[in-house]
């Protein structure tokens, strides 16, 4: 038996980290951050400076790979990620592409199969407008390149990546929501538990 593992996913801004903290906390869980601080090519990658886009995402592959191998994952306990292997897909669509894509593509289908897949997914979404307001209120200088139409181009991709998974689902709207709220964190704890088992 291994440990199980929720999964959050969502474009930025919609309260990911946010909802992994506190889910560690209640559920109780071991919680796995993203490590997008110590990726040293992610400024670069966001601010369109092509050649960096490559590097950002073997960054975060290798990362990932890294936290959610199957082979040093632990026996037993619960585990909650403020991001989903699957995300990896996601932006790798919307950044790279030709030769570029190919061999992401090809290192990302071998990593997949080495990963512990999540037992829950809870994905977040929320209009580009509000996603918008929140990245503009947390002031992260790489993320001001983000527009509408990119964050529309991330959605449509997250509900299409949810859509295709084959272990449970919970769709989280935020903008109708409010995940700081202590009786939607409740009921949703409630429905990750229930799926859990």
């Amino acid at each position: 038996m291994a440990a199980r593992l929720v999964s959050i996913i969502g474009p930025p801004a919609s309260g990911k980290t946010t909802l992994a903290e506190w889910l560690a906390a209640a559920l109780p869980a071991r919680f796995i951050r993203e490590d997008y601080r110590g990726n040293p090519y992610l400024a670069e990658a966001y601010l369109q400076r092509r050649e960096f886009a490559l590097h950002s995402q073997l960054y975060f592959l290798f990362s990932r790979l890294s936290q959610l191998n199957l082979r040093t994952w632990p026996a037993d306990g619960l585990a909650v990620t403020d991001y989903g292997f699957c995300q990896d897909r996601v932006y790798a669509a919307a950044n790279l592409s030709g030769r570029d894509m190919a061999l992401y593509r090809r290192l990302a289908d071998g990593a997949e199969r080495l990963v512990k897949a999540p037992d829950v997914l809870v994905h977040l979404d929320a209009d580009e407008r509000l996603l918008l307001e929140r990245i503009a209120r947390r002031g992260r200088s790489f993320e001001r390149t983000f527009t509408a139409a990119y964050l529309a181009s991330l959605r449509r991709a997250y509900r299409e990546a949810a859509a295709a998974m084959p272990w449970p689902v919970i769709p989280v709207d935020v903008g109708r929501t409010d995940l700081l709220a202590e009786g939607p964190r409740r009921e949703l704890l409630e429905r990750i538990r229930e799926a859990l088992g």
